[in-house]
């Protein structure tokens, strides 16, 4: 990447992702949304959309409009797109949680603003993954990691169709014939968005950044591609079936579970890929973010585990929180907390001291930051989930409440450290701003 373009706007996705994250952690201690309320209520859909979209969402769409032009090796096809993309997502999201709140009786039943938000969002994630498709059609062949986004941005148009026809029916405006969807379409809303847009393009995206920060050879070609036909196949039976047999009225029971079962099959394929990485890299002592990506994917590995478990023993649905809670703070904001931890500085990096390399004498990347004060904050962090999650599962609201605001305390000082780095403020003062170099911004590039 040196040399390469830096997407302007990518920080503002990055810091509007914290502060979603940040507020969600919060009302989570203070009590609102479940488990003090039912896994269905308004103030849960306050709290899920906060995470999967302002939270996970805007950070992927931050990471990829920086990382799919690096993975195609051609420019991003509109970096003007970002800024109004940035835009319609925020107010969206804003006004999609405004009707949740109005629909459980916290303000007005101005039910309108459902439709309305999900419009604003539709749009907004319209330019974003025309962007990235547009980008990626500029090329002959398509490469496996470009592949695992392309089936991610096809999951995240069927997660917004779903979404919004969900909305519409909420606010009163949609058909009578749609209601059976309301009723039992949920569950591949949740599977096209957290293991579709997520989930696979997580995976696509973390087999560069690995063998990029690792420097390890990439994942044989044939192989990756089986592990991406695996997962495809499992989203494929999951929405594709699952709206057939709310269709005809057969119930989803079968199609989930044939769908967990391939899900499984994806999520073993996909270990021995990220095993693989980790053995043949050359960087034999791991930077904090590969150590710390590990527990995330051990947290995915755990949330199968668990996943499996409850299943077998009958009582997946009572205990459906919690492996939802594990999945989306464990692995997925796990990883994405981990990697942007470098992200961040080699971004940084880039940025300040890029334009004068080799005509002075430059830090390097691992410079600008201070690892061992930062895992603390990841060993808090992940800490805090894992006992969030038990207390879940035991059924502990007080408890819970004390581990989300540990998480939150550790989030805040995992932020700080992305801010320091920023600031570049951990550089020894000689190498710290040479001539020719210019100090980041801390919410843009410049």
């Amino acid at each position: 990447m040196i040399g390469g373009t830096i997407s302007r706007w990518t920080m503002s996705y990055f810091a509007a992702a914290i502060v979603w994250l940040v507020g969600a952690e919060a009302l989570m201690a203070a009590g609102f949304g479940f488990p003090s309320a039912d896994l269905a209520s308004p103030d849960t859909l306050v709290l899920v959309h906060m995470v999967c979209i302002g939270w996970l969402s805007m950070a992927m769409c931050g990471a990829l409009l920086q990382f799919v032009p690096v993975l195609v090796s051609r420019p991003l096809f509109a970096e003007s797109w970002a800024l109004p993309a940035f835009g319609l997502l925020t107010a969206g999201l804003i006004a999609l949680l405004s009707g949740f709140l109005a629909l459980g009786g916290r303000l007005l039943p101005w039910l309108w603003l459902l439709p309305l938000g999900a419009c604003l969002l539709t749009a907004g994630f319209g330019l974003i993954a025309a962007n990235i498709l547009l980008t990626i059609r500029r090329i002959q062949s398509l490469g496996a990691p470009a592949a695992f986004v392309l089936v991610g941005v096809i999951s995240l148009c069927a997660t917004i169709a779903l979404g919004t026809s969900f909305a519409t029916q909420l606010a009163g405006y949609g058909r009578a014939a749609l209601d059976p969807l309301l009723e039992f379409g949920v569950p591949l809303h949740a599977i096209a968005g957290l293991g579709g847009w997520l989930t696979v393009t997580a995976m696509g995206v973390s087999y560069r950044l690995l063998s990029m920060f690792m420097l390890s050879a990439d994942i044989e070609e044939r192989r990756s591609r089986v592990t991406l036909l695996s997962g495809a196949a499992t989203l494929a039976v999951a929405v594709a079936g699952g709206l057939v047999a709310i269709g005809t009225g057969t119930g989803l029971g079968d199609i989930l579970l044939w769908s967990a079962g391939l899900g499984l099959v994806t999520l073993a394929l996909y270990g021995r890929d990220v095993v693989d990485l980790y053995r043949k890299r050359k960087r034999r002592q791991l930077e904090l973010n590969t150590q710390m990506a590990a527990y995330g994917f051990a947290s995915l590995i755990a949330a199968a585990v668990l996943g499996m478990a409850l299943a077998a023993a009958g009582s997946f649905g009572r205990h459906a929180g919690a492996f939802a809670f594990l999945s989306a703070f464990g692995w997925l904001s796990g990883l994405v907390l981990a990697k942007l931890y470098k992200i961040v500085a080699f971004l940084t990096w880039l940025e300040t001291y890029g334009p004068v390399m080799g005509r002075t004498p430059t830090p390097r990347v691992q410079e600008l930051v201070v690892e061992r004060r930062a895992t603390i904050w990841f060993a808090c962090y992940f800490v805090s989930v894992w006992t969030a999650t038990t207390c879940l599962l035991a059924g502990a609201g007080a408890p819970f409440r004390v581990a989300a605001l540990a998480m939150m305390v550790a989030t805040v000082g995992i932020v700080q450290e992305f801010v320091r780095t920023r600031r570049l403020a951990d550089v020894a003062e000689p190498l710290r701003l040479p001539n020719g170099a210019t100090a980041p911004c801390l919410l843009h590039s410049r």
